[in-house]
């Protein structure tokens, strides 16, 4: 057993780890109609639009020969639908878990996404009213973090989520500031690539 300590935050989790890292491969939702309304969809479940529906199929073109172990997946529909389009007809097994969902916005769950924006920087440590905090989802990350060092130590896996999740993971795996990481304009790209590492008394061996 061994303390998974996260370059970014203060937290850490005790867990059995061999010698190698996980590979981590991140990939948004494909866009989905509220996207392109301007609508923060939080923890409505959300449906592709036509053009999401090619953007997966190219997700699963690019992803299919990329040597994965597994894909892990938000619960809430819009991911499932991105994962089922990309992976269909593949042997790769496809996880669910909610706890990869987007911060719950609570209130403004389907609310314009220029208000959403409006609150973000303060909802760091504060919950959104009758929702979450951005705290509480990079809580659930590093949970689901632990379980990846445990489970899938010297793989190769996918991810797809949402924002709140890729920020939580470059908390977590690059240091970056959450404060920074919230303020920061959407700038699309096929994946963003993270490395779970194993402390170095664990690859010491």
């Amino acid at each position: 057993m061994c303390a998974v300590a996260f370059p970014g935050d203060r937290e850490s989790a005790t867990v059995p780890w061999a010698t190698m890292a996980v590979e981590i491969v991140y990939e948004t939702h494909a866009v989905t109609e509220d996207n392109e309304a301007g609508i923060a969809t939080g923890w409505l479940p959300g449906r592709l639009s036509a053009r999401g529906r090619d953007l997966a199929r190219d997700l699963g073109a690019r992803r299919r020969a990329d040597g994965l172990s597994a894909v892990f997946v938000s619960d809430l529909a819009r991911a499932v639908e991105t994962a089922t389009i990309a992976f269909a007809g593949t042997p790769i097994p496809v996880h669910v878990d909610d706890r990869l969902r987007e911060c719950n916005y609570g209130a403004l769950n389907g609310a314009p996404v220029s208000r959403v924006a409006q609150e973000r920087r303060s909802r760091i440590d504060v919950p959104f009213p009758g929702g979450q905090s951005f705290r509480d989802v990079v809580d659930l990350t590093r949970s689901f973090l632990a379980d990846l060092a445990a489970q899938w130590d010297g793989h190769r896996v996918l991810v797809i989520a949402h924002s709140a999740n890729r920020w939580s993971l470059d908390h977590l795996l690059t240091g970056a500031r959450l404060e920074d990481l919230v303020d920061a304009p959407f700038a699309w790209q096929p994946g963003w690539h993270y490395t779970l590492s194993p402390p170095p008394a664990a690859a010491a061996g």
